[in-house]
């Protein structure tokens, strides 16, 4: 039953994968959760590796820049002191790898993430 959805074209995992990549990282989420979120979904590795590669580097650090961006009015608003430290937490759980992530809290907050 599986095989003859997959031959006529109803199951593409390399598409759902691309698809689900595109959607996602569009909205802010970063190579690590994508990853979780796809194996999660039973998407074989290369597929996901695949769908992965298509994310470039400088769209990686400009994606967490805009993330960073629309987060930090809402950090604000609570204690300066713990600004850096909400945004590294926030932007590790969506999923940007740490040397971005301390990259982009220096530059949008002038303070070093684990500070």
């Amino acid at each position: 039953m599986v095989s003859d959805l997959v031959t006529r074209g109803y199951v593409d995992d390399a598409a759902f994968a691309h698809q689900w990549v595109a959607t996602r990282a569009a909205r802010g989420y970063g190579a690590a959760r994508l990853h979780m979120e796809l194996r999660a979904r039973g998407v074989a590795p290369p597929v996901i590796a695949a769908a992965l590669s298509a994310l470039g580097g400088d769209d990686v650090l400009a994606r967490a820049r805009d993330t960073a961006g629309r987060r930090l009015p809402a950090l604000r608003r609570g204690r300066a002191d713990r600004v850096a430290p909400r945004l590294r937490d926030y932007l590790l759980r969506r999923g940007f790898s740490t040397s971005i992530v301390v990259r982009v809290v220096r530059e949008s907050t002038g303070i070093a993430a684990d500070e």
